[in-house]
């Protein structure tokens, strides 16, 4: 696979779920990073809180002196405007609780590193 370049306006969707939401007994998170690589987009990046509440207004942290269960996650993904609205159908799919949101950015550096057997794949 060739990497992509992305420079200059740039859509950002970012998923905000539990850490124990699920889709199909796996994990939400990584099926959204599944079908995001899926469809072609840039990147996606999964990013574990340590502390917050969303609709439910119950606090999950990782402060308590038991394991916090269900942490608060965010899957960013960044890619044309274009690429991103055709996703959302997607996201419309997957995403039952959670809160999905959609900033305008500006891609400064995108570079891939050239695929290497060897490594474990490029990050977002």
């Amino acid at each position: 696979m060739t990497s992509r370049r992305l420079t200059g306006s740039a859509l950002r969707v970012t998923v905000f779920i539990g850490e124990n939401d699920t889709w199909h007994h796996k994990p939400l998170y990584a099926e959204i990073v599944r079908r995001a690589h899926e469809a072609g987009l840039a990147g996606a990046s999964v990013f574990r809180g340590i502390e917050g509440f969303g609709a439910s207004s119950l606090v999950h942290t990782s402060r308590l002196l038991s394991l916090s269960e269900d942490l608060p996650v965010a899957i960013v993904i960044v890619d044309t405007e274009d690429r991103v609205r055709a996703f959302l159908p997607q996201l419309d799919e997957l995403v039952a609780e959670g809160l999905v949101i959609l900033d305008d950015c500006e891609v400064i550096r995108y570079v891939g590193r050239d695929a290497d057997p060897s490594e474990g794949g490029d990050q977002a």
